[in-house]
């Protein structure tokens, strides 16, 4: 069986990052659904991956190196999905309560307790607003971000 080069690999990873945050950006202009702290900090483990994916394209010689910063960009992402997930699945009276805006945070906030609070979430992490197929998009995340993570891992245990 032929299998795709690693090359070729980092970049349906990186195309594929691509089409989320297009997407993450449609719902969030277009449908007008604002992203909570944790969505926001999904979006910043999504941007790593590419990163890291982009540079093991252009620059194989260290693609283990680039892979392995990948799959930590994952596991991070699976981290705040999973939070997310766990606090939309709160019964309502344990849901923390809602803060205040991102634009709010960075204004108003010093910068060690927004980053805290965008990787904590709050109460506006634990409403659901869209589904497709009965998943909610921080599930759907979690989901993107373990198959990210199951494909770094190959990539790393595979010879080139």
């Amino acid at each position: 069986m032929i299998l795709p080069t690693i090359r070729q690999t980092n970049s349906l990873m990186v195309l594929g990052v691509i089409g989320m945050m297009a997407y993450a950006l449609y719902t969030e202009y277009y449908l007008f659904l604002e992203p909570c702290p944790l969505c926001m900090t999904q979006r910043f483990f999504y941007v790593l991956i590419a990163l890291f994916a982009l540079i093991a394209v252009f620059h194989q010689a260290k693609y283990k190196l680039y892979g392995a910063l990948a799959l930590v960009s994952a596991i991070g992402g699976m981290a705040t999905a999973s939070r997310q997930v766990w606090l939309q699945h709160l019964p309502p009276e344990q849901v923390p309560a809602c803060g205040p805006s991102l634009e709010y945070m960075l204004e108003t906030f010093p910068l060690g307790e927004t980053l805290m609070t965008m990787i904590r979430g709050d109460g506006n992490c634990a409403e659901v607003v869209w589904t497709f197929v009965g998943f909610s998009m921080g599930e759907w995340s979690l989901i993107c971000f373990t198959g990210y993570a199951a494909v770094f891992i190959w990539q790393l245990l595979r010879r080139s």
